[in-house]
């Protein structure tokens, strides 16, 4: 005996949109396939090589004699293999008045708090925004949107004049002001998108809970966040710890320049120090690796959340 299921009758609309949902679905399974394909996974392995070759170039530079550098290419290596530490124990030493050493202590003192300040404030600020109903909140929002526009050049000046003014000059709280100041704008326009994306149901039933702004935000909002805020975390932080011309106006003269000012100045004066060179490049890169390669899986999450509607 079998059981036939009963028919439902469904209106244009709800036709419609299964339609969709089919089209949408053989969409999906079209591009996967695409995706997937051999050729996708070679050109992908290829790219991958090509970008990474340059910098396994410079991992073993760094390790070569220097006469070795000066004299032939890195492929070299293979055939003579010859490998020494002192190009990395020079210049992580006093070496013609740069130390490499302090300077590395210096962008991560540096760029720690330019990456915590902006997402502390920018997350507040983009609650307010989306969540709270107050007088001039378009108005001010559209303000803040508007900041991405200014080129960071003219204000360089003005900003450093002001903390020469109130006696902040050549102190990290100069770099850490200007560095928040200028990722605010965009800082609050993701995570304002980020979060007018999360159902509207949930906080109401927060509320209903007797959860007011503070609780949502830190009880609810917080967990949902955390995508978003490691992607503008990475950026922040990349931004921040390769950053040149920030660095050479407001900590460029002093004892808290950090390593990109160091290997710049390291670049003049050892134009034909190759070797030493290469180990301070390669320096400079491990910090951002490590932490692009640690946060790599929330950074792909929070680049998706907000393009995606569930």
């Amino acid at each position: 005996m079998s059981a036939t299921l009963p028919q439902v009758d469904l209106t244009p609309e709800q036709r419609a949109s299964l339609a969709k949902m089919s089209v949408a679905g053989r969409a999906a399974v079209n591009a996967k396939k695409k995706l997937t394909s051999p050729m996708a996974s070679v050109s992908a392995v290829f790219l991958a090589v090509l970008w990474t070759l340059p910098t396994f170039g410079l991992l073993i530079s760094s390790f070569r004699p220097e006469k070795a550098i000066k004299t032939t290419g890195w492929w070299t290596f293979f055939g003579d293999p010859h490998v020494t530490l002192e190009n990395y124990k020079t210049v992580l030493h006093q070496t013609g008045g740069v130390s490499l050493g302090s300077a590395f202590v210096n962008s991560i003192v540096i760029t720690v708090p330019s990456v915590l300040i902006p997402l502390c404030l920018a997350s507040l600020a983009a609650y307010a925004f989306a969540w709270i109903d107050f007088r001039g909140k378009d108005f001010l929002f559209v303000l803040v949107f508007a900041l991405q526009i200014v080129p960071l050049q003219v204000t360089l000046v003005p900003l450093l004049s002001l903390f020469v003014k109130v006696g902040l000059a050549d102190q990290f709280w100069t770099v850490w002001l200007s560095h928040s100041t200028f990722a605010l704008p965009l800082a609050i326009f993701i995570l304002h998108n980020f979060m007018k994306e999360i159902p509207q149901e949930l906080i109401e039933a927060a509320r209903m809970d007797g959860a007011g702004h503070v609780k949502i935000f830190f009880k609810v909002m917080l967990p949902l966040l955390t995508p978003a805020l490691a992607a503008f975390g990475i950026f922040q932080f990349l931004w921040v710890w390769n950053d040149l011309l920030i660095a050479l106006t407001f900590a460029g003269g002093g004892k808290i320049q950090p390593i990109t000012v160091t290997l710049a100045n390291l670049s003049g004066t050892r134009d034909a120090a190759w070797h030493l060179l290469s180990a301070a490049a390669f320096i400079s890169i491990i910090v951002p690796v490590a932490v692009f390669l640690s946060l790599q899986r929330y950074f792909v999450r929070g680049l998706l959340a907000g393009g995606l509607k569930g």
